[in-house]
């Protein structure tokens, strides 16, 4: 008989202590769940609702877009502009799997395998944030807590919030509000201002290598900021490249030529004093904030500029933009070398010709004109405390033309050292649309920001000529074949009320003889501009200006304005002398075309403003006129390589290699003294002016050779014109002015005989007293 299996017993308490592991541990879990329950409902914490899940606050950028498309600044809180999951290139999205949250797909929020396993090994092999989870600390939480415990209740709330986005975005939506979300510095918050600040192209552009970089600032972009710690950075940058091959995104051949570049850089930032067209910016700025007073929400509310996520489109051309920005770069600092060098005998400098007295108060005036004495005036400080304040020493950037310098100077010390610099300005436009498409306002607005373009005021000299030309053309009928006397001219007391007979002189003196029109005014001769007005009058020659779009009010009836006394904006210098192009018709300067709010609804749409101002024959002579400048006269040094010689220094002036063929019409100004350089430049389908001056009308050089619009502004006209034409998509004319059908006044003067022909300098004729 087999004996009888008798049942093993189990220790005594064993089936008692698994019992109580499987309690705890179903207390833990319930403890867990309890715990994410009471976050949810608010216990730890107030959590967004799913109104603010689906549209979460955000402070968007207002972003200033040129024509060709290009981000060209913005004004900011924060400087985001989100962009959709479809604009983010493949391998910019797999760099962020691959070394952020490799099993992204295959979670609900969060990682229950990566969790785990930075319990165990607290956290030595890698955390367990998921994309959603580092969205949800970005998006919703409040700054991350040192403390142990709140920092605990923040990671719960994290986790709740994790799941809920899961629930109600796409994994791609996801991943695209982590990029628009993350602060990359220097100004860059969000993956398009990343992308544009740091390599100076759209997300979508990105290649591989630049999208690991940015990819790898993801885990502390404060330690691994581009331009503090580049090396740190491009360490970092081949981690993230080593995590693509790991996961097959990309293959060992390709992660090993690719760790072996170099960043690559293209800092380009876009700060408010920094970037492309800052001049013009604050113009936009400006432009905006009169727009928003005017225009507000339909419920009532005003817009903010700073965060709405406004889209104004300009008419500025980046292209153009960053032509004409490097022209005046590149001529001014050419420029003030010269011009600092002439001043090293120079007890007055930065001036000229002035007394002690003078030089006092006009540094007097810049004083009180200054933010330092505006700020210790507003503290309540007395005159004499703030004088005094000017006189000590404090540590400041100043600029240069090799960049910024770290010194220490009086601030009154820095008033006269900023005096010392020349300054320029410049703008383009399309006269058939009044499109502006560059505006440099200064050569540098961090620390000159006055703008010389739309604000500055300054006498034109020679430039004001062809309107006295036009005016006796379009009420005369004149040719610019007629001839009159380069005589001495005098128009005596008290016609025009003059007070006195007045007889302008010819800069270069002499005279004598005939001269067409054209010669007269390519030669830029005071005395037949001295007779024209006289046979027009002051008042027609300010009526026609005026149509043309300058301010009038303060142009006094006298004659002298036909030599160019009248101050005047380079702003308007341009849109009148676009009618010339234009046919006879003044079309108002246009800088914004349209407003978008962020879902592109359009808000604002300019219409442009016309007026028919002279006749078409009229203004195709006045442009004939004007080409003879450029043929014969101080603008013909545009047509061939020509050097320059000063015969006081005994050296070569500058070089002229600009060799063009094409018909441009345009005059050269120069003021008293030689104060302003001006050029007005035109072919068919752009009138670009330039101005170059000091602040002061005592800071200029001693002798015209160099102080004339033909050596101070006409070549920054050159420089431009040449990158314009070097770039065939912007499709600036090299063609023909258009001639009127019907013409009837004789333009063609080649059968007369014009003597004084400029050759060489000729340009002192653009003195006009």
């Amino acid at each position: 008989m087999a004996k009888k299996q008798t049942k093993k017993k189990e220790p005594a308490g064993v089936g008692k202590h698994i019992r109580t592991f499987w309690k705890l541990f179903a207390g833990f879990i319930g403890l867990i769940i309890l715990v994410f329950l009471l976050a949810s409902w608010g216990a730890f914490g107030s959590l967004p609702d799913e109104t603010s899940l689906e549209n979460p606050e955000k402070n968007l950028a207002t972003e200033i877009i040129a024509v060709d498309g290009k981000v060209i600044g913005k004004f900011y809180k924060e400087n985001r502009t989100p962009v959709f999951y479809e604009e983010l290139p493949d391998h910019l999205v797999k760099a962020l799997i691959a070394t952020e949250d490799a099993r992204f797909y295959d979670h609900a929020g969060i990682d229950a395998k990566g969790t785990v396993r930075a319990a165990v090994f607290l956290g030595s092999r890698g955390g367990a944030s998921t994309i959603s989870q580092q969205l949800a600390k970005l998006f919703f939480t409040e700054q991350v807590s040192r403390n142990k415990l709140q920092r605990g209740i923040q990671k719960i709330k994290e986790w709740v919030i994790a799941t809920r986005l899961e629930r109600r975005y796409t994994k791609e939506e996801i991943i695209a509000m982590y990029f628009n979300e993350y602060d990359f510095l220097n100004q860059a918050v969000g993956i398009e201002s990343a992308a544009n600040i740091y390599f100076d192209k759209p997300p979508r552009d990105l290649n591989t290598v630049e999208s690991a970089m940015l990819v790898g600032m993801f885990k502390n972009s404060s330690l691994y900021n581009p331009i503090r710690n580049p090396e740190g950075v491009k360490n970092r940058r081949n981690v993230v490249l080593s995590q693509m091959e790991k996961y097959d995104y990309i293959t060992e051949k390709v992660k090993d030529s690719l760790q072996a570049l170099p960043l690559n850089l293209k800092y380009t930032p876009q700060g408010h004093v920094e970037g492309l067209a800052t001049y013009f910016r604050e113009y936009a700025r400006a432009f905006m904030a009169d727009w928003v007073k005017e225009n507000p929400k339909s419920n009532g509310d005003s817009w903010d500029i700073y965060s709405d996520g406004l889209k104004v489109y300009t008419t500025i051309d980046s292209r153009m933009q960053q032509y004409a920005e490097e022209a005046v770069d590149s001529h001014i600092a050419n420029l003030q070398k010269e011009f600092t060098a002439q001043n090293e005998k120079n007890k007055t400098a930065p001036f000229r010709d002035i007394s002690e007295e003078e030089i006092n108060g006009i540094m007097r005036s810049a004083m009180k004109r200054s933010d330092r004495w505006r700020i210790l005036e507003d503290q309540g400080k007395s005159e004499k405390e703030i004088i005094e304040s000017f006189k000590k020493k404090t540590k400041m950037s100043i600029f240069s033309w090799g960049g910024d310098i770290d010194t220490t100077m009086t601030p009154m010390d820095s008033i006269r050292y900023y005096k010392s610099f020349l300054r320029a300005s410049m703008m383009s436009m399309t006269p058939q649309t009044g499109e502006v498409r560059a505006w440099v306002g200064g050569i540098n607005y961090k620390h000159f920001k006055y703008d010389m373009v739309k604000t500055g005021k300054r006498q034109i000299g020679s430039t004001f000529k062809p309107f006295v030309y036009a005016t006796a053309i379009d009420q005369m009928h004149m040719s610019p074949c007629d001839t009159l006397p380069n005589t001495p001219y005098t128009i005596p007391e008290g016609k025009y009320g003059l007070l006195k007979p007045w007889t302008p002189k010819n800069s270069s003196g002499g005279g004598g003889g005939m001269l067409t029109l054209k010669a007269a005014l390519a030669q830029s001769i005071n005395t037949v501009t001295a007779r024209l007005i006289d046979r027009v009058g002051p008042r027609p020659v300010i009526e026609l200006v005026d149509k043309m779009g300058v301010e009038s009010k303060d142009i006094p009836e006298a004659p002298s304005i036909a030599l160019g006394t009248p101050d005047v904006t380079l702003f308007e210098m341009v849109g009148a002398y676009s009618v010339f192009a234009n046919e006879g018709v003044y079309v108002k300067p246009t800088l914004i075309s349209r407003i978008e709010d962020k879902n592109g609804t359009i808000l604002y749409q300019n219409v442009p403003e016309t007026k028919d101002v002279i006749n078409k024959e009229s203004a195709y002579v006045t442009v004939s006129l004007m080409e003879g400048v450029t043929q014969s006269g101080s603008g013909s040094r545009l047509r061939h390589t020509w050097r320059g010689g000063d015969p006081v220094y005994k050296k070569i002036i500058t070089d002229y290699p600009y060799g063009f063929k094409n018909p441009i019409a345009g005059k050269t100004g120069t003021t008293q003294n030689n104060s302003d350089g001006w050029f007005m430049g035109m072919v068919p389908n752009l009138v670009t002016g330039v101005w170059v001056g000091g602040e002061d009308r005592a800071t200029r050089f001693s002798r015209t050779a160099y102080g004339q619009g033909a050596s101070m502004a006409l070549p920054i006209w050159a420089i431009y014109m040449k990158k314009c034409y070097a770039n065939e998509e912007l499709d600036v004319s090299d063609g023909r002015f258009s001639r009127p059908s019907n013409l009837s006044i004789e333009t063609d003067c080649s059968k007369w005989r014009e003597e004084n022909t400029d050759t060489d300098d000729d340009d002192t004729d653009e003195f006009d007293f």
